[in-house]
C-alpha cells in the first residue's frame, strides 16, 4: 500500500516523469556550439550601461531645464557603472580565471567589492552633487541596473553560412 502511494517527485512538482537523456558534446559540438553562441563581454554591458547612463542624463536636462535632475541622473548611473567597472576588471584578470575554484571565489569577493562601493557611492551622493534630487537619482540607477538584460539581448551574432 505504501509503495504504491509514492509518487515520482518530477510528477508532484510538475516536470516532466520522463526526460530526455542528457548528452555529452563532443568537442567538435562544443567548438560549434561556442561559435553560435557567443560570450557575452563584461565590458560591452559595462559600456552600454555608460551611455544609456549619459543619454539619460542629457534627456533629463533637456525634458527639465535643470542642472540638478541631469548631475543626478548622471550619478545614478556612475552608481552603477563604476562598481561594474571594477568587478569586470577583477573578472577578466588572470588570476580570476585560473581556477574554477578560484573564479568562484573571485566572483565573490569582487560581487562584495561592488555592493561596497556601490552603498559607500549612494552615502556620499549628498557630499558630492550639491543639490541632489533623490528621486532622479534613483531612476538613474534603476535604469542602469536593468541594462544587463538588455545586453544580453543586444550581443551580437555570429552569422550562420
Amino acid at each position: 500500500m505504501a509503495e504504491s502511494s509514492k509518487q515520482d517527485p518530477r510528477e508532484t512538482w510538475g516536470g516532466d516523469a520522463e526526460e530526455a537523456p542528457f548528452k555529452q558534446l563532443s568537442r567538435e559540438e562544443a567548438q560549434a556550439w561556442r561559435a553560435r553562441n557567443p560570450q557575452l563581454s563584461p565590458w560591452r554591458v559595462v559600456a552600454i550601461q555608460a551611455a544609456v547612463g549619459g543619454v539619460m542624463s542629457v534627456l533629463a536636462w533637456v525634458f527639465t531645464q535643470s542642472a540638478v535632475v541631469a548631475w543626478s541622473v548622471l550619478y545614478g548611473a556612475a552608481v552603477t557603472v563604476v562598481p561594474s567597472a571594477l568587478m569586470a576588471r577583477g573578472m577578466t584578470s588572470q588570476l580570476s580565471s585560473m581556477s574554477v575554484g578560484g573564479g568562484a571565489v573571485s566572483f565573490m569577493l569582487w560581487e562584495a567589492v561592488k555592493i561596497g562601493v556601490s552603498v559607500a557611492m549612494l552615502m556620499l551622493a549628498p557630499r558630492i552633487v550639491q543639490p541632489l534630487s533623490w528621486p532622479a537619482l534613483m531612476v538613474g540607477l534603476m535604469v542602469c541596473i536593468n541594462i544587463y538584460w538588455l545586453a544580453f539581448i543586444w550581443r551580437p551574432r555570429l552569422k550562420e553560412h
